[in-house]
């Protein structure tokens, strides 16, 4: 099946102001639902006049969407504290999406919706959607670098440091769930949806992509207690580990609470730096994905802090010489 990976999250949360701040401090684009042509209305609002909830949208149109926990028009929650209420995928063509349909209806309800998506669940619960995917191409450059030995990607007085660069978000990376049943729920999505698994963690859970990228996953399990079911984080893919550093700085100076990072994953080889977030999970940035084909042989190792990270830097506010001389002994 044609999957190409996630085109939106969808979130019910109690303080919609706080969450549509977050995301845009992110970096991500306010757009109003229902009025896609006008990026400066994130909100809308309800009859009572209280703020329903926006869309916010990376360079390719891959989004967040967020509403009012009581919002009829979301899926259910989980029952459990996670405030995702929806996963939706983006696929190549209509006809992965009949695929897709007749697969899930040998054994469960799938609704087709007004916009003609589809809408199912998987094993663990997890409401997901299923469109024609909503990405836009992208011709942009990489993060551009000088080495020894190697032809110069930036031309002589051309400079690297920009502090008025901007920095958004180019495409939505991939999400990450706490799951009951690792084994089940990666059954579900191999067998049923043609997901593949390109690494794992022994005992914990997969690293998955489905068959319509080369991104090393677009999904990461973590076997938890049925309790902690829902969002662990989800993330998007920067420019390069520059933007990643620089954008997640600038987070910190705005007052957000980093959670992990800034450093490199082992698995993948994404660069990442974690945050906590108003959205009942954390948010990454990452850059510097590995790409991977069917001929690529799945690794496993034991989750802990030499699997995860290749390595790991620390922040600190900020550094300079200072101060007076040492005392004289």
């Amino acid at each position: 099946m044609n999957i190409i990976g996630p085109d939106c999250l969808v979130f019910g949360v109690d303080d919609v102001a706080a969450c549509s701040q977050y995301l845009v401090d992110y970096g991500l684009l306010p757009v109003a639902p229902d009025q896609p042509d006008q990026p400066d209305q994130p909100d809308l609002p309800d009859a009572d006049g209280a703020s329903a909830g926006g869309r916010f949208e990376a360079l390719d149109g891959t989004a967040i969407e967020i509403r009012r926990a009581d919002d009829a028009r979301l899926p259910p929650s989980l029952g459990t504290a996670s405030l995702l209420r929806k996963t939706v995928y983006g696929v190549a063509d209509t006809a992965t999406l009949d695929q897709i349909a007749a697969e899930l209806r040998k054994d469960r309800e799938v609704r087709t919706l007004a916009d003609g998506s589809l809408e199912s669940t998987d094993d663990m619960g997890f409401t997901l959607g299923f469109q024609v995917s909503v990405r836009r191409p992208l011709a942009l450059p990489a993060e551009a670098i000088n080495a020894p030995g190697a032809s110069p990607q930036r031309a002589p007085n051309v400079v690297a440091a920009n502090d008025a660069a901007v920095l958004t978000p180019r495409t939505l990376s991939h999400v990450v769930y706490f799951v009951p049943d690792a084994a089940r729920a990666e059954a579900f999505y191999v067998e049923r949806l043609g997901f593949r698994c390109t690494d794992r963690f022994t005992g914990v859970g997969p690293f998955l992509r489905p068959a319509g990228t080369l991104d090393h996953h677009t999904l990461f399990m973590i076997e938890t207690p049925p309790f902690m079911k829902g969002c662990e984080h989800f993330t998007f893919h920067m420019g390069g580990p520059s933007e990643v550093v620089q954008a997640g700085t600038r987070f910190v100076e705005k007052g957000y609470q980093s959670f992990w990072g800034p450093g490199r994953h082992r698995f993948g080889s994404n660069w990442f730096w974690y945050f906590n977030s108003p959205l009942g999970c954390h948010v990454e940035y990452d850059a510097d994905m590995d790409l991977h084909d069917d001929a690529w042989q799945a690794r496993a190792a034991p989750m802990g802090a030499d699997a995860s990270q290749l390595f790991l830097l620390q922040h600190r506010e900020k550094w300079a010489p200072g101060g007076p001389p040492p005392a004289a002994r």
